[in-house]
């Protein structure tokens, strides 16, 4: 009798395979697909913004120092540590901060990842870092981490600041994962999407901002 129980619903498991499953319309195209440049970075700023985001916008990378110096004298800043990554390496930034009077750490001056994880919750006031990219239609960032954009360059400290070149601009969060993942052969061991500072709801469902992560989070636009 067991035997015949077990064979009954294997075949109906089997029957079942057998069944085409109904068509999934396709989705209507996103309206963001169609903005341009501008609009785009016009839907960023917009969308950062009501997340409590500062957003400068600077001509090119020339006017990146200039205008880092600024926010550093009006944050009070005068240690942070910064990425090494693509957007951040040219700069230079340990030197325009001995031109500052900042003291701007990089990964490579830490012996050991302890000193690392110290120097990020405890001892600095703000991590700089690129972004790879950004996010039009939510006011995200995009950081994908590897030995020159350490995760917790971005999350630790109170203050975020990121340069986000113009040209990284994408429309939807669809268009962002498939620039991360284009190349399978290359995944990324850790991605963060960023949009404002950091937020939990843990807490009676209430909103709150800077319970863990930065509590600010300042983005330069380049270009």
């Amino acid at each position: 009798m067991e035997q015949n129980a077990r064979e009954e619903i294997l075949g109906k498991l089997k029957r079942a395979l057998r069944i085409d499953a109904p068509s999934i319309p396709d989705m209507p195209p996103l309206s963001e697909l169609a903005l341009n440049r501008e609009e785009m970075i016009a839907r960023f700023i917009e969308e950062l913004v009501l997340q409590e985001a500062v957003v400068h916008r600077v001509k090119d990378t020339s006017e990146v120092p200039e205008k880092l110096a600024e926010i550093a004298a009006s944050e009070g800043l005068k240690r942070v540590i910064a990425s090494t990554d693509d957007v951040i390496a040219p700069l230079d930034l340990p030197s325009w901060g001995k031109e500052h009077g900042i003291t701007v750490h990089v990964p490579q001056d830490f012996p050991d990842r302890n000193s690392f994880k110290d120097a990020v919750f405890d001892e600095v006031q703000a991590g700089i870092t690129g972004a790879d990219y950004a996010v039009a239609e939510s006011g995200t960032l995009v950081i994908v981490h590897d030995t020159n954009q350490p995760r917790l360059i971005s999350l630790a400290p109170i203050l975020h600041i990121a340069l986000v070149p113009a040209t990284r601009m994408v429309p939807t969060y669809e268009q962002a994962v498939e620039e991360v993942y284009a190349d399978m052969k290359n995944i990324p061991s850790h991605v963060t999407f960023t949009t404002g500072p950091s937020m939990t709801a843990d807490i009676k469902a209430t909103p709150f901002k800077g319970m863990h992560g930065p509590r600010r989070l300042i983005a330069v636009l380049i270009g």
